[in-house]
C-alpha cells in the first residue's frame, strides 16, 4: 500500500503535460456516457475500473466496449452508496483518479420521484468522497449538467453565467447541489482537484456502432426518440411547441457528439490541478428540433414524420453555450457535426434495433 500512497502524492503536484497513464475509477461506467469515456481512456493508455448498479445500463454494454478497445475491463457490480464495498473496491484495485457519472438522470422521473433522486444522487457522492478521503484519492471529474443554469438570462452561457437559481427539476438541483458539495470540500483542504463538466446535450454514438444510447422504455432526449422513430420503433416525432423565438420556432438545444464528450473527460483529467474548474462541454452552437430530425432524415435516408405538440411546462425556448473557457483552459473543442451524430446514432440504432442484448 505504501507504494500507492507515494504515487498518489507525486500525481498531485505532476504537471498535465506529464500525466503519466492511470487507473481510473469510473462510477456509472457501463451507461451511455461511460462506455464512450472507457474507450477514450482506453485510446490513452489509461485502465478504467467500473462501478454500476445497473440499474439504467446492461453489463453487455461493457462486453461490447472490451471487444472495441481488445482489453478487458474491470467491472464491479455496486451501488455507490454502499460505502464499505465500494472502500474494498477501492482498496484492491488503487485507482489513482475519479470520473463520477453515476446517478439517476432523468428530468421528468426526478419530478415525479423527487426523494429518489436526492437520495441517489447525493447520497452516492457523499459515499464516494468518504471512500477517496479514507484512501487519499484527490483528484475527481463531475458529470454535471447545463441544467444548473436554470432558464438562462442570456446566450451563450459561459461558466460565470447565474446558476443555482430558477432550476426546473430536482435532477437539476441535485447536480448543482453537488456542484456545491466539491466546493465546500475542496475548501477545507488544498490538495483537492475537482473538474466540474457542466454538460448539454450528448448524442450520438462510437462509430463502429458497437456502443451507444439505449435508454429504458420511452427515451426521454429528443436523438434517440427520433433514432426509434426512423427505425420504426414509434409512430412519430412529438414536437413540443413551433412558436418559440427561435429559426424555426423549435426549441433550440446545444448538441455535442458523445465522443467528443468523452475527449472533453480526458482533457480534464490531463488537466487537474488543486481547486475546482468549471467548464462547459459544448459546440458552441445551437440546433433546433426541426433542423435535429432533418439532418437526422439525412443520415438515414427517409422521412421521419414528426407532429407539433403543445409547449412543455418547464421548457426554455433555446440554450446553448459557449466552451471557450474548455479551449483556452483544456485545449479541447468539440470536432463533429449534427449529421456526423445523427449518422452514428442511426448506424448504432439501425443495427441494434433493440438496443444492446439483456
Amino acid at each position: 500500500m505504501l507504494w500507492w500512497f507515494i504515487r498518489q502524492l507525486i500525481l498531485r503536484t505532476i504537471t498535465p503535460s506529464k500525466v503519466v497513464a492511470m487507473r481510473i475509477l469510473l462510477t456509472g461506467g457501463a451507461g451511455y456516457i461511460g462506455t464512450h469515456i472507457i474507450v477514450a481512456l482506453a485510446a490513452n493508455g489509461h485502465q478504467s475500473i467500473v462501478v454500476d448498479d445497473l440499474s439504467n445500463s446492461r453489463h453487455s454494454a461493457i462486453d461490447r466496449v472490451e471487444s472495441i478497445i481488445s482489453a478487458p475491463v474491470v467491472f464491479h457490480h455496486s451501488d455507490l452508496r454502499d460505502t464499505d464495498r465500494l472502500l474494498k473496491i477501492v482498496e484492491d484495485t488503487h485507482p489513482e483518479a475519479v470520473i463520477h457519472l453515476a446517478g439517476l438522470k432523468a428530468v421528468g422521473q426526478s419530478v415525479a420521484e423527487p426523494a429518489l433522486y436526492y437520495d441517489t444522487n447525493i447520497n452516492a457522492t457523499l459515499s464516494l468522497l468518504k471512500v477517496m478521503e479514507a484512501t487519499q484519492i484527490r483528484r475527481l471529474i463531475f458529470s454535471s449538467s447545463a441544467t444548473v443554469y436554470g432558464d438562462p438570462e442570456t446566450l451563450p452561457l459561459t461558466e460565470s453565467s447565474r446558476s443555482g437559481i430558477g432550476i426546473s427539476s430536482p435532477y437539476g438541483w441535485t447536480k448543482a447541489m453537488i456542484e456545491q458539495i466539491l466546493r465546500d470540500v475542496a475548501h477545507t483542504d488544498p490538495s483537492w482537484q475537482f473538474s466540474l463538466l457542466r454538460y448539454f446535450n450528448p448524442v450520438g454514438a462510437h462509430e463502429s456502432g458497437l456502443i451507444g444510447e439505449d435508454p429504458a422504455g420511452i427515451p426521454n432526449n429528443l436523438m434517440p426518440y427520433v433514432a426509434q422513430v426512423a427505425a420504426g420503433r414509434r409512430n412519430r416525432v412529438n414536437v413540443f411547441g413551433d412558436d418559440y423565438d427561435t429559426i424555426d420556432g423549435t426549441g433550440v438545444r446545444d448538441y455535442i457528439h458523445v465522443m467528443d464528450l468523452a475527449q472533453g473527460h480526458l482533457a480534464a483529467l490531463n488537466h487537474l490541478s488543486p481547486g475546482v474548474a468549471t467548464y462547459n462541454l459544448g459546440t458552441g452552437q445551437g440546433t433546433s428540433v426541426l433542423q435535429l430530425i432533418s439532418a437526422f432524415e439525412q443520415a438515414c435516408g427517409h422521412p421521419i414524420p414528426y407532429q407539433i405538440a403543445p409547449r412543455r411546462p418547464g421548457d426554455v425556448a433555446a440554450m446553448y453555450c459557449s466552451p471557450a473557457k474548455a479551449g483556452r483552459d483544456l485545449n479541447w473543442q468539440a470536432t463533429h457535426t449534427i449529421l456526423d451524430a445523427c449518422r452514428d446514432s442511426w448506424r448504432w440504432q439501425s443495427t441494434n434495433p433493440d438496443g444492446y442484448p439483456a
